[in-house]
């Protein structure tokens, strides 16, 4: 076929190198490749998973759990799948098939599980191990578990964003979304409550807050974020009866919670959450229908010689773990497990041999030869230690053990059986660790702010020709005598308060109600002096007035260190001595103390936070004179919870003084327009506070005062 458009060519040519370039990228992308996958049970009912890998990877899969129905999912980046299937059934212990699909470049594993279990991953050269251990049932493993493994380092990650969105069957979705796909998260059932934890994770401060979306319609009620210590915390608080899964994205992880609607036709009960089946059996052997339960099921049940009897069932869609409980207690049996094996025999065969093997256990322990061990403390006083051994109330000893101390080394000398040399050992490595020490700063501010005003007037009128009178008022004297004058008989009359008004035949006439002075200030004086043609009469006029306006701060800062639950005292001041009268007659010398002093006793809570318990102390000596000798007192006791390097305010007092004051000639002093010239006014105004801030930090490996 010959081609004559050179367009079509063209586009032809564009179209087929766009695909070999997608193809080569693609190539590129994904140069590794999962070659062989193999499931291997081990010892204690540990399941371990062989990924085998054409290159080695520099960091584990990330993983993800789901729980209900229980599914393990581990993420491969820049890998491909060179198995030549998608499927691998495995149906070996608590493995059941295993789902390997490629997207794009990536490549997700789906391991589907009979009941859920916990897991590590560990890269080895060119293969991924994933260890599946400690098997557990439905509610043990939603109480707690870790969600998704993160690579060991110390990247800090983020969450970016937490949103609500309401799923087509009216199920609730928390979608929340991460700095990256590395973040390592633990979920787990608390309550009424599911909790997830993203280790080693920041929170924006706009995200850190409380969720409503009660109006969804959904059973999520409350999603609230928060910080905790090093992590981020997300709390889904749904109601009535739901169940929860979760998944991850990339860097979204989803939590999805959906209302569960019970059938009453069904006989299923909360707490079994084994995979449901069918039973119909008329009048059949009780060890048939356990056979029947363990090929089902996949264990292993050793059945007793004791177990016999018939029985006749129908059950329907019932979890078999359910069923089993069922047929056990129609006919008064009981099990054991250990590890994948389960032992099944009647309660009280089960009851005897257990108490038999106690007994022998007990009587082992007291014929079992002792053995002596020395155990170096280095954080635990040693005397402590002892105390905790041998404790009579509740002995971590056996009857024939005995512990000694060498107060000198720091060393306990235990000699007691191996088992319980075990526990002490055991007893010693968790407690005795370094105590977390505490710096508690205190600020104690004193801000003071004072106003005084103080207006007044002097009048004054001379008649060189004339005789007048003279007024004093408030310790103003009045000027008794002119140039050329004296005082012919005329008595005076002495005013209230210590003021001395007097009449005089003087040729001068004075009103004195002048500003008194403020903290040894005088005040300012503007005077005005009339005079007439003559000189032989004049008026004076004298207005004084003097404001004082102070502002002051006193800070205090005791500042001290110690250990978790360790009280600790800072402080400074004076003794005041004075004397004291004794029974005898006699007299000896006794001190008061006025002090600033800080009293705390801290406790570090497990998320870094600080509990103290506070008793602050300014005290100074008082300006009134007395015998013991006065105390000014400022105290505070209070116990606060406090996060780690925070502050606040645990107590303040603010007192503010108003005063008002006028004094006035009687009469003259209420007169409209010129009243105010024989007035004298005095105003103040006093705010003082008293704040008392607490910084509590907890002291890492170095000590660094100047944090």
């Amino acid at each position: 076929m010959k081609i004559t458009n050179p367009s079509f060519l063209l586009r032809t040519c564009t179209v087929l190198f766009a695909a070999l370039l997608a193809l080569s990228t693609l190539a590129a992308n994904a140069q590794n490749s999962i070659e062989s996958v193999n499931v291997s049970p081990q010892s204690g009912g540990k399941i371990v998973v062989r990924v085998g890998l054409r290159e080695a990877l520099a960091t584990a899969p990330a993983g993800f759990t789901v729980n209900n129905p229980p599914r393990l999912a581990f993420d491969f980046a820049n890998t491909g799948n060179a198995l030549g299937r998608n499927v691998q059934d495995v149906s070996d212990g608590d493995v059941r098939r295993i789902n390997i699909v490629q997207a794009g470049n990536r490549t997700r594993m789906v391991l589907e599980l009979t009941r859920a279990l916990n897991y590590e991953t560990q890269v080895d050269g060119k293969t991924v191990l994933i260890t599946l251990q400690g098997a557990t049932t439905a509610a043990t493993s939603t109480t707690g578990q870790r969600f998704a493994e993160a690579p060991a380092s110390d990247q800090k990650h983020s969450l970016r964003n937490v949103d609500f969105r309401r799923g087509n069957a009216g199920e609730g979705r928390v979608v929340i979304d991460l700095s990256d796909s590395q973040v390592g998260i633990d979920l787990r059932r608390q309550g009424r409550s599911i909790i997830v934890d993203f280790l080693n994770s920041d929170l924006p401060a706009n995200l850190a807050k409380r969720y409503d979306v009660t109006d969804f319609g959904t059973p999520v009620q409350l999603v609230e974020a928060s910080k905790q210590g090093g992590n981020a915390r997300v709390v889904i608080t749904p109601t009535g009866n739901w169940e929860h899964s979760a998944y991850q994205a990339d860097n979204r992880f989803i939590v999805e919670v959906k209302r569960v609607v019970e059938d009453p036709n069904r006989l299923v009960r909360p707490g079994f959450a084994g995979e449901k089946l069918s039973l119909n059996f008329q009048n059949v052997e009780v060890r048939s229908v356990l056979q029947v339960l363990a090929d089902f099921t996949g264990l292993n049940i050793i059945t007793s010689d004791s177990v016999t009897g018939n029985l006749t069932l129908r059950l329907k869609d019932v979890p078999w773990d359910q069923a089993l409980d069922i047929i056990l207690r129609s006919k008064g049996l009981d099990m054991r497990k250990d590890g994948n094996v389960v032992w099944i025999a009647p309660r009280d065969e089960l009851a005897t041999r257990e108490k038999l093997a106690l007994e022998s256990r007990s009587q082992i322990a007291d014929l079992e030869p002792t053995q002596t061990e020395s155990f170096q403390l280095n954080y635990q006083k040693a005397v402590d230690v002892q105390a905790l051994l041998s404790n009579a109330q509740q002995r971590i000893l056996s009857k024939r053990g005995s512990a000694v101390v060498d107060a000198r080394t720091n060393m306990v000398f235990v000699q007691d059986t191996p088992s319980r040399l075990e526990d002490v050992r055991r007893l010693v490595r968790t407690i005795d660790v370094p105590v977390r020490q505490v710096m508690i700063e205190s600020r104690i501010v004193e801000a003071s702010d004072t106003f005084s005003r103080n207006l007044g007037v002097r009048l004054g009128y001379n008649d060189q020709s004339a005789r007048g009178f003279s007024t004093g008022l408030n310790g103003g004297n009045p000027i008794r005598a002119a140039v050329g004058a004296n005082l012919n008989g005329v008595g005076s009359v002495v005013g209230q308060g210590g003021s001395l008004p007097a009449v005089a035949l003087t040729d001068f006439t004075n009103v004195n109600l002048a500003a008194p002075g403020i903290g040894g200030s005088s005040a300012g004086v503007f005077s005005v002096i009339l005079f007439n043609n003559a000189q032989t009469r004049f008026l004076n006029l004298e207005l004084s007035a003097l404001q004082a306006d102070g502002k002051g701060k006193i800070v205090s800062s005791p500042r001290v260190i110690t250990s978790n639950q360790n009280e600790a005292i800072i402080e400074q001041g004076t003794e005041i001595p004075y004397q004291q009268a004794s029974s005898s007659g006699a007299t000896n010398v006794t001190f008061k103390k006025a002090t600033l002093s800080l009293k705390v006793k801290p406790q570090v809570t497990p998320d870094d936070n600080v509990i103290m318990t506070l008793k602050i102390n300014k005290d100074a000596i008082s300006t009134i004179p007395s015998t013991p000798p006065a105390i000014d007192t400022k105290q505070i006791a209070t116990e606060v919870l406090v996060e780690n390097g925070g502050t606040v305010v645990i107590g303040g007092i603010y007192t503010q003084e108003e005063r008002s004051s006028t004094t006035k000639v009687p009469v003259l002093g209420d007169l409209p327009y010129v009243g105010f010239l024989f007035k004298q006014n005095a105003k103040v105004d006093d705010r003082r506070e008293l704040l008392v801030f607490i910084t509590p930090k907890i002291l890492k490996d170095n000590l660094n005062l100047r944090q």
